[in-house]
């Protein structure tokens, strides 16, 4: 082996599956707190919601992926009524649809269904309890269905993740071989229903969260040292955090005052304004704190490496092109002040 094929080789290594149990522990004491009782998004405190998600991102953006996930779960159990299942336990939403990997319903007798084929992008498989995933009915429509984890007809794979941000949430592939499930809501309504886009506002909670608190490491430093440049920096991270907590406060508002209306125009720009935020907050601390931090402090290091990974739950331009297209026919008003 020449040199070359031994550093590619070397590159090519496989990350090794970390599963921190002080994670799954911490999110089971979440539950014991009732720390996941949260208002239901659209009820009139939806900000108030979004500020435990961003609380518990600030804290850890892992603990925040699955978190937000489980509290997502049991908002959509009561939005699609789904009074038969039980919701004890720690729960998963996985919707994610890349073409190759679609589970199906085989069979079905009443509200119990069996299903076939592969999950991909399964977050925290490896630690909660049940989840609530899309599946495809025998006219090829999307129905959630909900699953319990623990059974043989169920194999979770424990590899395929490779990030080393968000590594312990270990967003991996499931296997369902005529798996026993739970139907959840009719044909097509998770996707329909207002509360999806509530859901994707949630998110951009999160990435507030960790920004907010990588923030405050910054302005931590500005008060003990007399620093032009981090100052400078500090402007820069509070104008945009400034920005994306106005739009979530706005936001929550428009969604509390329109609980049935339909938010993807409203909650594709807030995610489009927190991401920006956050990207900015990013580069600015990093570049007024230097490697120290990176380097000596967990938390911070741990989010700065997640939070590039977790934004990217974005799909960037292609999020911002439909927005464009959505915005070319701006209601009366438009961008006037």
């Amino acid at each position: 082996m020449n040199h070359l094929e031994l550093l590619q080789t070397f590159a090519r290594r496989p990350q090794a599956l970390n599963l921190d149990r002080q994670l799954q522990r911490c999110l089971e004491q979440c539950r014991e707190t009732g720390l996941d009782q949260l208002p239901l998004p659209g009820h009139g405190r939806t900000l108030q919601r979004w500020q435990v998600l961003a609380e518990v991102a600030g804290a850890d953006l892992a603990l925040a992926k699955l978190f937000e996930g489980h509290t997502d779960a049991l908002a959509i159990i009561h939005e699609c009524a789904a009074n038969h299942l039980d919701p004890a336990g720690s729960w998963g939403v996985w919707a994610a649809e890349p073409p190759n990997a679609r589970v199906r319903i085989v069979s079905r007798n009443g509200n119990d269904v069996q299903l076939q084929g592969r999950k991909a992008w399964c977050s925290g498989a490896l630690q909660i309890d049940r989840a609530l995933l899309t599946a495809w009915d025998e006219q090829d429509r999307p129905q959630l269905v909900a699953v319990a984890l623990s059974q043989p007809a169920l194999r979770v794979f424990n590899d395929g993740w490779q990030a080393v941000g968000m590594a312990i949430t270990a967003s991996v592939d499931v296997e369902f071989n005529d798996c026993p499930a739970q139907l959840v809501g009719s044909s097509g309504q998770y996707l329909t229903r207002p509360g999806f886009w509530h859901g994707g506002a949630g998110i951009a909670a999160c990435w507030y969260g960790a920004a907010q608190t990588l923030g405050e490491f910054l302005l931590e430093h500005c008060r003990s040292h007399e620093d032009a440049h981090a100052q400078a920096h500090l402007g820069a991270v509070d104008a945009a955090l400034a920005g994306a907590r106005a739009a979530l406060h706005e936001t929550a508002a428009w969604i509390d005052g329109h609980p049935g209306s339909d938010a993807e125009l409203s909650v594709r720009r807030l995610r489009a304004q927190v991401e920006s935020a956050a990207l900015c907050v990013l580069d600015h601390v990093g570049r007024a704190l230097g490697a120290t931090p990176f380097c000596r402090d967990s938390h911070f290091a741990r989010l700065s490496a997640d939070l590039p990974v977790f934004l990217r739950q974005s799909h960037a331009e292609r999020d911002l092109a439909e927005l464009g297209r959505q915005v070319r026919a701006p209601p009366e008003g438009g961008w006037r002040l």
